[in-house]
């Protein structure tokens, strides 16, 4: 695979043409750092940093016997060029995610975005993990260097379905954390946003850098329809007659708020908010990922 992706590569309309998932990342983030500069943190460094506690997935040679003789415990010996985050992806798979107004939806576009992140973060040295829960099928990876393909794999295969548990699960999320780290939550963020606000504040009480990717489509944005009709709520499966042409101006004005709520309430918690909409191309939440890594970097 060329470094030199063209740009329009990673147009989602393309690439939602694209089947294998590992590819996609790939290509998505070989044509983002073209003409980046290479992370100066990459490579090998013999200076010791820290003991972690031993988590499924870590290379055995690297545990630590003399400490095991001492605690009873696994630890394992990180380096300076070890100490990379621990990156864990949460991607909603209620079935309102399952839409769309293109030839994706908003779930399609989300794999895309997170595979395309795991790719970038796995790259720059990350442990990368990932939690995804539809329905009652609950679905852990855990954050590892050797464990992208594993991701890119659960993430092939995971269909949208039921309704929206971030709460539930952001606990799960909170089980897999063994260190302070960065949690990406890939989602619409349909549910209410004190209670999203209040699933994601114990991570930030742990000591994790929280990014929050609002997936939006366009034509829940916009309500383009003109035609009376009804209306069936993905996840509920409620139906309701309603004339667009009556509600636009109203419901956009509703769903404006939401996203200003949105901010604000993550805002008081520290968490970093970014809406990805599936009409824009994939690198422009690639950046804001990096802006918003960088800016935590430097504020710890």
């Amino acid at each position: 695979m060329s470094n030199t992706a063209p740009e329009s590569f990673i147009d989602p309309r393309i690439l939602g043409q694209i089947g294998d998932l590992s590819l996609l990342a790939r290509s998505v983030v070989d044509g983002f750092l073209h003409g980046l500069h290479r992370s100066s943190r990459a490579g090998l460094s013999l200076d010791f940093a820290e003991h972690r506690p031993y988590q499924p997935g870590d290379d055995l040679r690297r545990i630590d016997w003399r400490v095991y003789g001492r605690t009873d415990r696994f630890y394992l010996k990180t380096y300076e060029a070890d100490t990379n985050a621990d990156v864990v992806f949460a991607l909603d798979a209620s079935a309102s995610m399952d839409y769309g107004t293109a030839s994706y939806t908003k779930f399609d576009y989300a794999r895309f975005l997170t595979a395309s992140l795991a790719w970038l973060a796995q790259r720059q040295g990350d442990r990368v993990g990932l939690v995804t829960l539809a329905g009652d099928i609950l679905d852990i990876v855990p954050p590892s260097t050797r464990h992208l393909n594993l991701l890119l794999h659960t993430l092939g295969r995971v269909k949208a379905k039921g309704e929206g548990q971030i709460p539930a699960m952001m606990e799960r999320v909170a089980q897999l954390r063994g260190r302070s780290g960065i949690v990406v939550l890939v989602s619409d963020c349909y549910e209410d946003p004190s209670v999203l606000r209040r699933s994601l504040s114990g991570m930030r009480a742990r000591g994790n850098d929280v990014i929050v990717f609002h997936v939006i489509d366009p034509g829940e944005r916009d309500l383009p329809w003109t035609a009376p009709g009804n209306f069936e709520d993905a996840e509920s499966g409620v139906r309701m007659p309603l004339r667009p042409d009556d509600l636009r101006k109203e419901y956009q004005e509703i769903f404006e708020e939401h996203r200003r709520t949105l901010l604000r309430e993550f805002g008081r918690e520290n968490i970093d908010y970014a809406v990805s909409e599936t009409d824009r191309p994939l690198d422009a939440s690639l950046r804001t990922f990096l802006d918003l890594r960088l800016m935590g970097s430097k504020a710890r």
